[in-house]
């Protein structure tokens, strides 16, 4: 795997340091500090102290990742709505799990992106996807093609400046047009659930009303924490959980699983510094609801 930035800057700096300011992780740099790849300064290899001058560009060569054997592979379809050299954006449809697990062990998003690269003789195959999605939940995922990606994604993660905004079908009906949901959320021992308490983990969520009807309401929802079940918890300790939410306590008499969707993704591309953005239209059973 190979990239190349321009430094732009006025003052000399250290080639960490630059990248760093891109969203490299010390994991990563120290890597191919090691020896798993290598770093040139006007197309010459350098060492990893080295300065870079205003105008110079920097390229960082690393071994590609060969596939994990515990992965197994499925060619099944994907959906791929954008694919580069570094990112796949996949639209994963409502019942598809995103990772294998003790109940599903193959056909998930990764055990197809995995297929998927190996199909296409990519020279690596060990993808890793930067958001998941819950089995039951559709819509927009983002999958690194190699861990150079993820780790140059991983700070928007962690500071949470990736644009993530949802649609979800809640029970009820709103006075106000846009709310914050500000509540913590914890485990609950042994289960799936999460529940809202005291000793949680902080968790934001913010919504605008699009919609209304008779027992319903349509809100887009910008997460601005990445807490489990977040959504879903949020809108059950207002009282308005999610159409089809068997956990949560949503009717179930309209959809047999939680109307939510991931309908838009953006985030800084580290490679290129330009703003990707998506977006995925609605599942025929959202629209069913509100016809």
């Amino acid at each position: 795997m190979e990239a190349s930035w321009q430094y732009t800057g006025d003052e000399p700096i250290k080639i960490k340091k630059f990248l760093q300011s891109l969203g490299m992780g010390h994991r990563l740099f120290n890597d191919i500090k090691k020896g798993e790849g290598e770093f040139l300064v006007d197309h010459r290899p350098v060492r990893p102290t080295t300065k870079i001058l205003p105008n110079q560009p920097l390229t960082i060569k690393v071994k590609p990742e060969p596939a994990d054997p515990t992965v197994a592979v499925s060619h099944d379809p994907l959906k791929i709505v954008y694919e580069d050299d570094n990112w796949l954006v996949v639209d994963k449809p409502a019942g598809m799990t995103s990772i294998p697990g003790p109940s599903v062990a193959n056909g998930t998003v990764l055990n197809r992106v995995v297929g998927y690269l190996l199909d296409h003789q990519s020279p690596d195959q060990r993808p890793h996807l930067i958001t998941r999605l819950d089995r039951d939940t559709g819509g927009l995922l983002l999958v690194a093609k190699h861990h150079v990606a993820s780790s140059m994604i991983s700070q928007q993660v962690q500071q949470h400046q990736m644009l993530k905004e949802y649609t979800a079908i809640v029970g009820g009906n709103f006075t106000a047009d846009h709310g914050t949901i500000d509540k913590p959320i914890a485990r609950v021992a042994d289960q799936a659930r999460r529940v809202v308490a005291a000793d949680g983990q902080t968790a934001l969520t913010e919504y605008w009303v699009e919609g209304q009807g008779e027992g319903w309401a349509r809100v887009r929802v910008r997460l601005h924490t990445g807490r489990t079940h977040q959504i879903r918890v949020h809108f059950a300790a207002i009282g308005h959980p999610l159409i089809g939410d068997t956990l949560y306590g949503g009717d179930t008499s309209k959809a047999d699983h939680q109307l939510l969707h991931a309908s838009r993704l953006a985030f800084l591309d580290p490679f290129t510094r330009r703003e990707l953005s998506f977006t995925s239209p609605l599942p025929a059973n959202f629209n069913d609801i509100m016809a």
